[in-house]
């Protein structure tokens, strides 16, 4: 069915599921206020009372996502996530794996760390949170630079790499973090 929409709708429908996607418990959040900043987005998520702000690049792949998330109370503690769709539901939550991962902007610090691949039952996809030591300085290359680089070292030998566009990262990071502040 989703092949016989216009391309645009089939955009806002693949970028509503991936926005929705669930932060913890395969429990799907509310999203709003969503706004664009070149390739990247913001967009607040709620359940009840509970809310996080989102910034997240969609672009550069038709099945993955890459997020920086907010939640009032402890803004100055974002975690950077990724989820890809695999096209079938998660039968269990489940910590699949633990890997190191690598991530750098453009030619600056390569930031070593490790990635977590997780699963939640009766989600449809996987998600890959990233544990680094410098983390806020990441964050700040994001703000500045063109592209992110993933490497995630599944095995020995076995990497698997990935590539974000920075092009509105600094507009849509601010205004999650903003949202969040003005949320705490």
């Amino acid at each position: 069915m989703i092949q016989t929409l216009a391309p645009t709708a089939r955009f806002a429908l693949l970028l509503a599921g991936l926005i929705a996607a669930p932060l913890a418990g395969a429990t799907s959040f509310n999203t709003s206020d969503l706004e664009a900043h070149g390739r990247w987005h913001s967009v607040t998520l709620s359940l009840g009372d509970e809310r996080h702000f989102r910034a997240l690049e969609q672009h550069s792949y038709s099945d993955t996502l890459l997020s920086l998330n907010f939640t009032p109370g402890v803004c100055d503690l974002p975690w950077l996530e990724l989820r890809v769709e695999l096209d079938e539901h998660q039968a269990e939550s489940r910590v699949a794996n633990l890997v190191p991962a690598d991530l750098r902007v453009d030619h600056d610090t390569i930031h070593g760390g490790m990635a977590e691949f997780i699963t939640q039952r009766g989600d449809s996809g996987f998600y890959v949170n990233f544990y680094l030591n410098e983390q806020a300085l990441l964050i700040e290359e994001m703000r500045q630079g063109e592209t992110l680089r993933l490497r995630l070292t599944r095995a020995e030998e076995d990497y698997w790499f990935l590539t974000f566009d920075l092009d509105g990262a600094d507009a849509a990071i601010d205004r999650a973090e903003r949202q969040c502040e003005a949320a705490s």
